[in-house]
This record gives structure tokens, C-alpha cells and sequence, in this order.
């Protein structure tokens, strides 16, 4: 197989995650788990939405990405955060990964840090569950994710193979984490399905060339639609029209937006739809 970008987080984040196991072991980690962290229901937030035939929103935070380069000179996770919640975001998705896209996971800390566990969660207490957007190879991970307060994770099929896939599902499963398995192709989706309690996201970005492609949130939503757990569209969403295209034309309600509403934090139309 060529070597793409895909390819290259991955190599990098192996690296990184066997450098951080000598750190922090995993034990240590179990050790450290808080207690009085507050922890959210991911799917079930979204999938109250559902029920209610209401769109979701899981807005995106991010330094950079290998399609946009630098985002923010001055990045503040925390203030991204609060726009977010001023505009009723039903979830965040915070980048985490450190090479290619700058994040790190003490961003979930900050923004948990912002809620108060004695509040009801919603956007007006700062207090909506999170994402751990990286990519996740190995269990370790998700114990780490757990810990800096995640809610949720991120299983990108086109990155592990099917036994590490389900490893990372049954852990997040074990630790009562949400689990957002990705596909981009047909053959990726048909795979998906056996993750019956995941929430499934459809990435129209193609992760090895970076090009977006609407057209294959369509191609894949019916190989799908009898999932009992909730679809995404991801990535590739410009505008509040191509939100309310797709969730006219399938069963999607729930969108993963980045970019285009980070380029226009203050004034974006794209939230209107909630």
C-alpha cells in the first residue's frame, strides 16, 4: 500500500503512545481515575435529539489539521468551547492528537473544568459531553481519555485492524465511554455493523488524499440504515443548507462540523439549525 497521511499519524502516534507507556504505565493510570469528574452520556444525548426530531451538533475544536494547516495562531480550546456552548452545541469534539493536528488532551481537562457537577448538564452550565478526537491504536488510550474526561472515542477503521477495533470498542464499552466508529467506504460500513451499540459516523473526508466528498455520506447512509445506534455526517459540511439537505434526504439528524464553522466562530449560521 502507498504510503499517505493516514499512514503517517499512525506511525507517529505508535511512537508516541510507546514513549508515553514507559511514562505512564497503565495501572498507574487505572490509580488515577477520578472520582468526581463529570462525566456525560454521549449517545444518549444525541440520540434524545433523535427522538425528539432534533439535529445535533457536535462542533469541532482544533489548532490545525493536514488540510487546513493553522487554524489559530493563538488557540484557546477553552474560548472555542464557550462560543460553542453560547450557541447551544449538543456535543464538542476536541482534537487530541499532538504531530498533525497540535492538540493535546489536557484541552478536555480545561473545558471539563468549566462545569459544575452540581449544575444539570446543557451548554448554559458549560457542561455537554465531550469526544476524544485522535486516533486510537491501543487500549491505553482510552483509559487515558477516560482520565483527562472524555466521554467519548473515536474508532477510525481505516487505521486499525479488526482485532484492535475490538479492543478499543469493549474497553470504551467496560469504562461506560460512547464510541463513534468511522467509515469512508462500503466495505468499512458493512464492518461497522457489528458494533451494535456505537454510534456511526460516515467521514466524507477521505483520509489517505484529504478530498471531501458529500456524495459519500449518500453512498453509504443505506448500507447503514438499519443501525440502531445514531449516524453522522462528518466532515465536508460548508452551511446550514447542506445540514438540512441531508437530514431531509436520510435518517441523519447528527452532524461532526469543524472547519467551516471554526474559520467564522462569531457568526455562523450553520447553528441555526438546532
Amino acid at each position: 500500500m502507498p504510503e499517505n497521511i493516514l499512514q503517517n499519524i499512525i506511525k507517529k502516534k505508535e511512537i508516541r503512545i510507546a514513549e508515553l507507556k514507559k511514562k505512564k504505565p497503565l495501572e498507574s493510570i487505572k490509580q488515577l481515575m477520578p472520582d468526581s469528574m463529570n462525566y456525560l452520556d454521549f449517545k444518549e444525548t444525541i440520540e434524545e435529539n433523535i427522538k425528539n426530531n432534533n439535529i445535533s451538533i457536535i462542533a469541532e475544536i482544533k489548532k490545525a489539521s493536514p488540510s487546513a494547516g493553522i487554524l489559530f495562531e493563538n488557540y484557546n480550546p477553552v474560548d472555542i468551547a464557550k462560543i460553542y456552548f453560547k450557541n447551544g452545541a449538543t456535543c464538542l469534539s476536541v482534537l487530541t492528537e499532538e504531530d498533525f493536528f497540535l492538540g493535546n488532551l489536557s484541552h478536555i481537562y480545561k473545558i471539563k473544568s468549566l462545569s459544575n457537577p452540581m449544575e444539570p448538564p446543557g451548554p448554559e452550565n458549560h457542561c455537554i459531553p465531550i469526544l476524544c478526537k485522535d486516533f486510537f491504536i491501543d487500549v491505553y488510550q482510552v483509559r487515558l481519555a477516560k482520565y483527562y474526561g472524555a466521554d467519548a472515542i473515536l474508532i477510525i477503521l481505516a487505521g486499525v485492524d479488526e482485532k484492535t477495533a475490538d479492543e478499543l470498542y469493549e474497553e470504551a464499552k467496560k469504562l461506560k465511554m460512547s464510541v463513534i466508529v468511522e467509515v469512508h467506504t462500503v466495505e468499512e460500513a458493512k464492518k461497522s455493523l457489528k458494533y451494535k451499540d456505537a454510534l456511526i459516523g460516515i467521514n466524507n473526508r477521505n483520509l489517505k488524499t484529504l478530498k471531501t466528498n458529500l456524495n459519500t455520506t449518500y453512498d453509504i447512509h443505506n448500507i447503514l440504515i438499519n443501525h440502531r445506534g445514531p449516524l453522522i455526517s462528518e466532515s465536508g459540511i460548508k452551511n446550514k443548507e447542506d445540514v438540512l439537505k441531508i437530514a431531509s434526504e436520510t435518517k441523519i439528524k447528527t452532524f461532526l462540523i469543524g472547519e467551516s464553522i471554526l474559520k467564522n466562530l462569531e457568526n455562523n449560521n450553520i447553528f441555526s439549525v438546532l
